[in-house]
């Protein structure tokens, strides 16, 4: 089952008097490349959570977003009186030190750091269940869209690979008016030396032997055919295998292009390109494979 190196997933819950928001994502990447982004009080968590996707996850660059808005007053941000009366003081003093006209100091003292003070709660062990609990359903619905993109590729997939097996079938439609043309050159390189006094009997035996070479298709032919039929079934098996998928379509290209070598035969180098159109088309796609 083929499965997309890209992907999204999100989760939000109410847990602890806060609004819990996880979102997974990712892009290509040859390995696993995971990163996080948390409020701190759930830094003390983080190895755990790594840990988890970690699991979950092979291959991308995934990157992970925890965020929480308080819905709970009692954990709302509150006035740091004491620190704005020693800011008022200290403004006062300077103002009356410099000789300076009176200030309305309110909208001052509210931009001054520290005013506003949020009384931090530790991270308790219900808070911390309901969070995983959330992280392990954006990772399911991560890889269901992960799942429903591979399904996309898989039939790309299919129908590329389906119009190399049919361009291969027509090759024999031409292999015979190919042979004829090359046996022509053949015997007319025969008569021009046998019309020579002097016949060098190992170059001639020479020629012959890569003429007949070059005539031969019939092994890059079957390596193909089971090229495509692995490459299928490699499709169909549970786990994702991008890297394999990506190996056999190597191994594809370099049948084919055998294949150009030695067609000889302007019809056979047409479904020659057209199978190098296709196989291009599956190689684009394998890098979002995972």
């Amino acid at each position: 089952m083929i499965k997309s190196m890209t992907g999204f997933g999100k989760a939000q819950g109410i847990v602890a008097g806060k609004k819990i928001s996880v979102e997974i994502k990712s892009v290509n990447s040859k390995g696993l490349d995971l990163n996080t982004k948390m409020p701190s009080i759930y830094r003390e968590k983080e190895m755990l959570i790594r840990k988890e996707l970690g699991t979950a996850f092979v291959r991308g660059k995934i990157e992970c977003s925890i965020y929480y808005d308080v819905i709970d007053d009692a954990n709302s941000a509150q006035l740091n009186t004491s620190l704005m009366e020693n800011y008022l003081s200290d403004l006062k003093a300077f103002e009356k030190e410099q000789g300076l006209p009176a200030t309305d100091y309110m909208q001052v003292l509210l931009r001054m750091p520290e005013v506003f003070k949020t009384e931090r709660a530790e991270l308790d062990e219900e808070e911390w269940k309901g969070l995983s609990a959330l992280i392990n359903e954006a990772c399911d619905r991560f890889q269901e869209f992960r799942a429903a993109e591979g399904a996309s590729i898989e039939l790309d997939f299919t129908n590329n690979v389906n119009e190399i097996e049919r361009l291969l079938s027509e090759v024999p439609k031409y292999e015979q008016e190919r042979i004829d043309t090359v046996k022509t050159r053949i015997k007319s390189s025969i008569d021009e030396l046998i019309d020579q006094a002097d016949v060098d009997q190992n170059r001639f035996e020479q020629e012959l032997i890569y003429y007949i070479e070059k005539l031969d298709i019939n092994e890059e032919k079957v390596r193909l055919a089971n090229h495509c039929k692995y490459f299928k079934e490699t499709m169909a098996k549970k786990d994702s295998n991008g890297k394999k998928l990506g190996f056999i379509s190597q191994e594809m290209g370099r049948e084919i292009n055998t294949l150009g070598s030695k067609a000889n035969h302007a019809e056979l180098q047409k479904l020659v390109v057209d199978m190098k159109d296709n196989l291009e088309k599956i190689k684009e796609q394998i890098l979002n494979v995972l």
